[in-house]
């Protein structure tokens, strides 16, 4: 075979082979191609599911937890102007048991702030509560109607925003603001717990509890309600000026101490008075005795007179 015969085959050679790459390189391109569009096409948005808010566990051993369903030391104020009206119990949420206010829905939600009062007179001992600095609890709502309107303007059985203050009787007689709270609940009809701090932050001047007192008391208040429903509260700590929480010591208070020494004191003035009065009739059935001796002597005299006359 000739050079020319043989360079024209090797030509052929060549150009067959860069067109099969070609061809090859096309077909990897429109894959690619077609895998980038399909990517491209945005998905359906994932719905996220909303969890129902727990309570808050306590953590503290010296923790008013109602656990025991004792609330002799907390009472609801409704005989303000402002309040609503309502009483205390004790209720169990999620295995949870925590104090409420359950409102009976006569107030306008405009108007009524929900109100409740506690005594640490009653929860802690005298030195103790002179120690107090601050007052931690968490503070709930929930919602019995669907009347909150949320941001897409529907109707949701939810608290929406939950916020109030506080406020505590000092020594000297006076009282004491504590600083406002806030937080919400705009999917549930339970919220989760907003963890609430009162501080005695004009301690040094006075303006804080002494072991005079026989009543100390503080009040927790819910106002602004976006939506019909009731007030609660859970875990009360004390804590001294270092941090350190205060034992609770559970009681009928002074006022209970003064009230079992008064009645003592009854009982004796009742056993005076008793005793008076039988004297007093023993003095009576004295004289008359002395009356009768005295009337028959007249009586026999008078008789000898008269026989002797006749």
């Amino acid at each position: 075979m000739s050079y020319k015969k043989l360079f024209i085959a090797a030509l052929t050679l060549c150009v067959c082979a860069s067109s099969c790459s070609q061809g090859e390189s096309s077909e990897v391109s429109k894959t690619e191609s077609s895998q980038a569009e399909t990517s491209e096409i945005p998905s359906e948005p994932a719905t996220e599911e909303l969890i129902p808010p727990s309570p808050a566990e306590a953590t503290d051993p010296n923790t008013i937890t109602f656990d025991d369903e004792d609330f002799s030391f907390a009472h609801a104020q409704t005989a303000d102007k402002d309040s609503a009206q309502g009483t205390l119990e004790i209720t169990e949420i999620q295995g949870n048991k925590m104090l409420r206010f359950t409102d009976d829905g006569t107030a306008p939600l405009d108007e009524k702030v929900q109100k409740i009062q506690f005594d640490a007179a009653k929860m802690l001992s005298p030195e103790n509560m002179a120690k107090v600095r601050s007052i931690e609890f968490d503070a709930y709502a929930d919602a019995t109607a669907d009347k909150f309107v949320n941001d897409n303007n529907e109707n949701v059985k939810a608290p929406g925003w939950i916020g109030g203050g506080g406020g505590a009787n000092v020594s000297g007689d006076k009282w004491y603001d504590f600083s406002e709270w806030s937080g919400g609940e705009y999917n549930f009809d339970m919220s989760g717990a907003v963890h609430v701090k009162f501080k005695f932050l004009l301690a040094k001047s006075g303006q804080c509890w002494d072991e005079t007192m026989t009543e100390a008391t503080f009040m927790v208040m819910r106002w602004g309600a976006k939506n019909e429903g009731n007030f609660y509260i859970d875990n009360i700590v004390f804590y001294d000026e270092d941090g350190n929480s205060l034992p609770i010591e559970i009681s009928d208070g002074n006022n209970a101490e003064v009230s079992e020494d008064t009645s003592d004191i009854s009982e004796n003035s009742e056993d005076t008075g008793n005793s008076d009065i039988d004297e007093l009739i023993g003095q009576a059935e004295e004289q008359i005795s002395q009356y009768e001796s005295q009337a028959q002597e007249a009586i026999e005299e008078a008789t000898e007179l008269i026989n002797e006359l006749q």
